[in-house]
């Protein structure tokens, strides 16, 4: 896909290879379309070539296919309502239209993500959690699983969450997903806290053949409490995802992280091996996060300047 973004060359990009050589030219905008032919993840894809297509020389269009609720990635829903408020933080939009949902095994999800250029990025600093004030999501079946699983998982969810957080309704939607909006069978939930502050937390699941509704909800609440135990301003699974764009940003950004994933710390080796950007990971200092795994991970971003605006 980033090959074709930028009508780059690109060997050894074949299965059992275990080196590629990639040339990049000039990044264009315009419509691009990446199919992965399976459930693999839209988000994977957008992930990959968001960074890209804002030093673009026009505004963009990609037609991304194949899973949108997969597993070993972001659902489609996290990074409409997760990672889309906070990575626009950067000083830049997109906009998600979600076509069609897929899931595993088949696929036939189609996601179409448009956005314009920037001149630069902006850094960020995500290092004051606030306090929870919202906790929200939805709860989904698709194709022939009956709305019941989809309540069930809610109740769940909302039941496992109480024993922990008594003071905040919790607001959890179940959802039939329309048939001309998805493709195959599934179900799944995610669940978001949202702080005075503005930090937004997750915790999702997806369902699995033989996995009663009630488990999967349970997972969802349990990933969503640790979550919010760790003292971060941000999730697990977000901090991986900011890292690229700290790389770039122009000055300074910091953001505040509960225990630092293997994820993050090799987008880090990547981001000062190919674009020379500094990072530095400290325990954080705050006397509230004492006795809690929290980390400050701050990056002096290298400032880069679209060429073409």
């Amino acid at each position: 896909m980033i090959r074709d973004l930028c009508d780059g060359q690109l060997e050894g990009a074949e299965i059992g290879s275990t080196e590629i050589m990639f040339t990049p030219e000039k990044i264009k905008g315009g419509v691009h379309t990446a199919d992965t032919k399976t459930a693999g993840s839209v988000c994977l894809l957008m992930q990959v070539s968001m960074p890209c297509v804002l030093f673009a020389a026009s505004p963009s269009e990609l037609r991304l296919k194949g899973g949108t609720n997969a597993e070993m990635a972001p659902q489609i829903d996290y990074t409409a309502m997760v990672f889309k408020p906070i990575v626009e933080k950067f000083g830049f939009q997109f906009n998600c239209d979600i076509k069609m949902r897929g899931y595993y095994p088949k696929g036939g999800g189609e996601v179409i993500v448009r956005m314009s250029p920037v001149r630069q990025l902006n850094p960020i600093n995500l290092t004051d959690r606030g306090s929870v004030t919202k906790i929200y999501g939805r709860a989904f079946v698709a194709g022939v699983l009956p709305f019941k699983v989809a309540k069930d998982m809610a109740a769940a969810a909302v039941r496992c969450i109480r024993k922990e957080i008594r003071d905040l309704y919790v607001n959890i939607q179940p959802v039939q997903e329309p048939k001309d909006q998805a493709f195959g069978n599934g179900n799944g939930i995610i669940i978001i806290a949202e702080t005075s502050t503005g930090c937004l937390f997750a915790g999702s699941s997806l369902g699995k053949r033989g996995v009663n509704a009630d488990k999967v909800g349970i997972e969802a609440a349990e990933m969503l409490l640790a979550n919010l135990r760790h003292g971060g301003a941000v999730d697990e699974y977000l901090q991986d995802q900011l890292i690229i764009f700290m790389a770039l940003a122009c000055g300074v950004s910091r953001i505040k992280t509960g225990p630092v994933t293997l994820h993050t710390q090799t987008a880090i080796h990547f981001a000062e091996q190919l674009a020379k950007a500094k990072f530095s990971v400290k325990k954080s200092e705050d006397e509230d996060d004492a006795s809690k795994d929290t980390y400050i991970i701050e990056c002096q971003g290298i400032g880069m300047t679209n060429p073409y605006l």
